[in-house]
């Protein structure tokens, strides 16, 4: 494999590993300086309430450009066209840079609206977290369009460089700054949450730097590239960049599918939940950290999981359309096997130690344990329906896929309020399991039905796992009445030995019922593992 490639792939995989792991980890230090439980409630209230609609604004700032722009600089390179690619990629980045800059600025008006609407205590502290990441929505769209250049040229290392980088720098503003504030000049927590979203700022322009530098560090080869390519070919730059926005539509709709989800929960849980009970504006922002909040950092991994794998077989699906049902049917199935065989294991080992968990991170809590159980078994309906969505995508139903997620959102909205009045944050939990259960089957249902996929062969898969699911939840509850950790150390050592047995436990039965030769065509353990890439 061409080397150049295969660093870039390493830098690609270990940057977006090692950005989700910092993510989560830095949560352990960042809210033991925040104090009590109590202020680490509000911490990460007004966190999230500024961090969803980010993610939106992001999403919506980028329109699917980057990757767009990839796939066209791509189809330019092949025909030796780099003079096409440089002028799309540079009226592309003006492009981004305006959208970034009119997102930013419908974000900075909209947030009193949306701090307003927000389950938290104080409307003026949300607002400012809220309006502090306003310059980071501007930077990002731009910096994506260079992200994308580097992809279109098969240079891959930026890409995943630039995360590390950008996440790196966020870690440490947020860690530092939150040190600074609290522990030395002892300001308020609520201005070390300020600073700490100011971390998403300073971690872009840090990632801005490093892919300027390494575009200059690239721009004798790009001239060899410019002096090597064919004349500038007139065509409709304007066409070009409508049909770009055009095809990427369904893409960031899709894309933006969980976001959207847990937005409708962060808009209106306060109002339900206050119409329909007697709970105070404290209590509710406490409910609103346990249910939403803090297992969506938890649970980000698993669903992150299932966004790579369902990406990594998204090009084959695409090739394979032309090769006929029966090639379809066949790598769908192994799509849905592999998905599954890795992320129901994971689903039941980390609800079986939703407790622990929960108090590695944050307290030690039963509610906000079993607001993350719950929370790990919707993570595996967002996953199987993400997964499901991206299928669409590849075997070219955009438009299909962005519909079944609009019913999906649509279902969401409806049953939101009867949900949340009964069960509070409970049903908000299970009205996005329904929304993105029937988002799953739809898309499901319509790719077997114009493939044919035989889904009755994953029978023996899930009732497995089922099995698996009910003794691991069984033993779990059972050991708590005899160990019940109370200390962070104490439940970290608790889940690694509990994750590892039960790790152990589900290959061994995976390999004996023949699951996993169904999967990989052999057993998976030491033996296979030991020395594999080394041979």
């Amino acid at each position: 494999m061409n080397k150049k490639l295969m660093s870039g792939s390493f830098w690609l995989s270990f940057g977006s590993i090692f950005s989700r792991v910092l993510g989560i980890l830095y949560l352990i230090p960042w809210l033991y300086m925040m104090g009590n439980p109590q202020r680490q409630s509000v911490a990460q209230a007004l966190f999230n309430t500024a961090y969803t609609p980010y993610a939106l604004f992001i999403s919506l700032g980028t329109a699917g450009f980057p990757s767009a722009i990839a796939r066209r600089v791509a189809f330019y390179n092949g025909e030796n066209r780099f003079l096409n690619a440089k002028r799309l990629t540079k009226v592309g980045f003006m492009v981004m840079l305006a959208s970034g800059v009119v997102c930013g600025v419908l974000l900075f008006g909209l947030a009193p609206l949306i701090a307003r609407n927000s389950p938290v205590v104080s409307i003026s502290h949300a607002t400012t977290a809220i309006r502090v990441l306003v310059p980071a929505i501007v930077i990002l769209p731009s910096m994506s369009i260079l992200r994308g250049w580097f992809q279109g040229n098969q240079d891959l290392k930026p890409f995943g460089v630039s995360q590390l980088w950008e996440q790196f720098i966020r870690v440490i503003m947020i860690l530092v700054s939150t040190y600074l504030i609290i522990e030395v000049f002892h300001i308020s927590y609520v201005v070390a949450v300020y600073y700490s979203v100011l971390g998403a700022v300073v971690g872009a322009i840090a990632s801005y730097i490093y892919l300027g530098l390494y575009y200059r560090k690239q721009r004798h080869e790009y001239r060899l590239a410019a002096q090597q390519s064919e004349p500038l070919a007139p065509e409709s730059l304007k066409h070009i960049l409508a049909l770009i926005a055009y095809e990427s539509v369904p893409f960031v709709i899709v894309g933006s599918g969980i976001t959207l989800s847990q937005l409708v929960d962060q808009l209106f849980f306060k109002q339900i939940v206050q119409s329909t009970t007697h709970l105070s504006a404290n209590a509710i922002q406490y409910l609103y950290t346990l249910f939403s909040a803090n297992p969506t950092k938890i649970t980000t991994v698993i669903v992150s999981l299932a966004i790579a794998m369902a990406e990594s077989s998204l090009p084959i699906l695409a090739s394979a359309r032309g090769e006929g049902r029966q090639r379809v049917s066949e790598l769908v199935l192994q799509n849905l096997k592999l998905l599954s065989y890795a992320l129901l294991p994971a689903v039941t080992i980390l609800a079986a130690l939703a407790y622990e968990t929960n108090g590695i991170f944050f307290s030690f809590s039963r509610l906000g344990g079993e607001y993350l159980f719950w929370n790990i078994l919707q993570s595996l309906v967002l996953g199987m329906a993400i997964n499901s969505l991206t299928i669409l995508q590849a075997l070219h139903y955009s438009k299909k896929a962005m519909n079944y997620l609009l019913i999906g959102l649509a279902v969401k909205a409806v049953i939101q309020y009867p949900l949340v009045a009964w069960l509070q944050g409970f049903g908000a939990i299970l009205a996005t399991s329904v929304s993105f259960g029937l988002i799953c089957y739809l898309c499901l249902h319509r790719v077997g039905r114009e493939f044919g996929v035989q889904f009755g062969q994953l029978g023996k898969l899930w009732l497995t796992n089922a099995v698996y699911f009910a003794v691991a939840i069984l033993v779990s509850s059972e050991l708590h009445r005899f160990i019940l950790p109370t200390s962070k150390l104490g439940a970290l050592v608790y889940a690694a030995i509990f994750g590892l047995v039960a790790l152990f436990v589900y290959l061994t039965a995976a390999n004996r019922l023949g699951l996993s030769q169904a999967v990989f065509n052999r057993n998976v353990g030491y033996k296979y593992f030991r020395y594999k890439h080394f041979k």
